[in-house]
């Protein structure tokens, strides 16, 4: 039987109220905050307290897990949170923050006495709500008993890349698998608005490569989505795939790496977004194939 954490969730969006919820049902007791307070009330149901600040949030945690947008505005939210921060926390640090942001927030982990764990996860708001998302760790072997709970109650597995969470080793496999997912995902888009364009039936493809190598569920459920007209809510919003995309650009670049399609695919999400399907499924980059003002949601 698992001893009962207290665990503070610093961003309830898409992703952090399913992780919030989970680990509440889980048997701990979660301090939840978000910016917008609204998103946070929900999880009031399932006996978690909602704090007005972060501070107020991580009172008496043993783990603060932050969800939050990107690493400068983990960076932010946990400045904020500082003041109640108990030495010797665990912080565990799912956000997506890319590599240049890791050292700065290992370096407050380490001026605040937090035990840090570098883990992003994979997975989008399904498998979030299910608790079977795959988080992506690493941080020192001698905490791990604190935050193996807190990823059990979220995840299906963990896959420790390393112990040491300010190296950014998790961080680095989730940009990686990441790249691999928003390419498929503006592959999807491109193939419906190929399909459009010249008149062919989306099914034909479909049946031209199933069953096939080149087939897969992915390509069936993000092309489904746009199809069934089915993009809100979302499993993965548009504005946060094109920060991700971003970042991947940015990793590419530090280390010498010209990424093509991870550019191209940023432009995508970035136009989506600018057409107004900011908050949709990221599979809403299919609009960005056509100039906004002949736009149709006829597929």
């Amino acid at each position: 039987m698992t001893d009962k954490l207290t665990v503070s969730v610093l961003g309830t969006g898409i992703m952090g109220a399913a992780m919030a919820r989970n680990i509440a049902r889980a048997g701990h007791t979660v301090r939840a905050w978000n910016r917008t307070r609204a998103k946070a009330e929900p999880l009031t149901a399932d006996g978690a307290f909602v704090a007005d600040t972060p501070a107020a949030a991580v009172q008496g945690a043993d783990v603060v897990l932050t969800m939050l947008y990107d690493g400068p505005a983990a960076l932010d939210v946990m400045r904020a949170a500082a003041p109640a921060l108990r030495s010797g926390a665990a912080w565990v640090q799912s956000t997506t923050a890319g590599i240049e942001a890791i050292a700065d927030l290992a370096a407050f982990a380490r001026e605040y006495d937090l035990v840090f764990y570098d883990a992003p996860v994979l997975g989008t708001r399904e498998p979030a709500e299910a608790g079977r998302l795959t988080v992506l760790a690493a941080g020192p072997v001698e905490g791990r008993g604190t935050v193996t709970p807190v990823f059990d109650a979220v995840g299906a597995r963990t896959v420790w890349t390393g112990e040491d969470g300010g190296a950014g080793t998790a961080t680095r496999l989730k940009l990686v698998a990441n790249s691999w997912v928003l390419a498929v995902t503006n592959a999807a888009g491109e193939v419906l608005a190929l399909s459009k364009a010249l008149d062919v039936e989306p099914q034909r493809f479909f049946e031209v490569i199933d069953g096939g190598p080149l087939d897969m569920g992915y390509l069936r459920a993000k092309t489904g989505l746009v199809l069934n007209d089915a993009l809100t809510p979302a499993q993965f919003a548009v504005t946060t795939a094109a920060k991700d995309a971003r970042l991947i650009v940015e990793a590419g670049e530090r280390y010498g790496v010209r990424l093509d399609v991870a550019a191209a695919s940023a432009q995508r999400f970035e136009r989506a977004a600018a057409q107004g399907h900011g908050d949709e499924d990221m599979a809403a980059a299919y609009f960005a194939s056509f100039e906004e003002a002949a736009q149709e949601r006829e597929r």
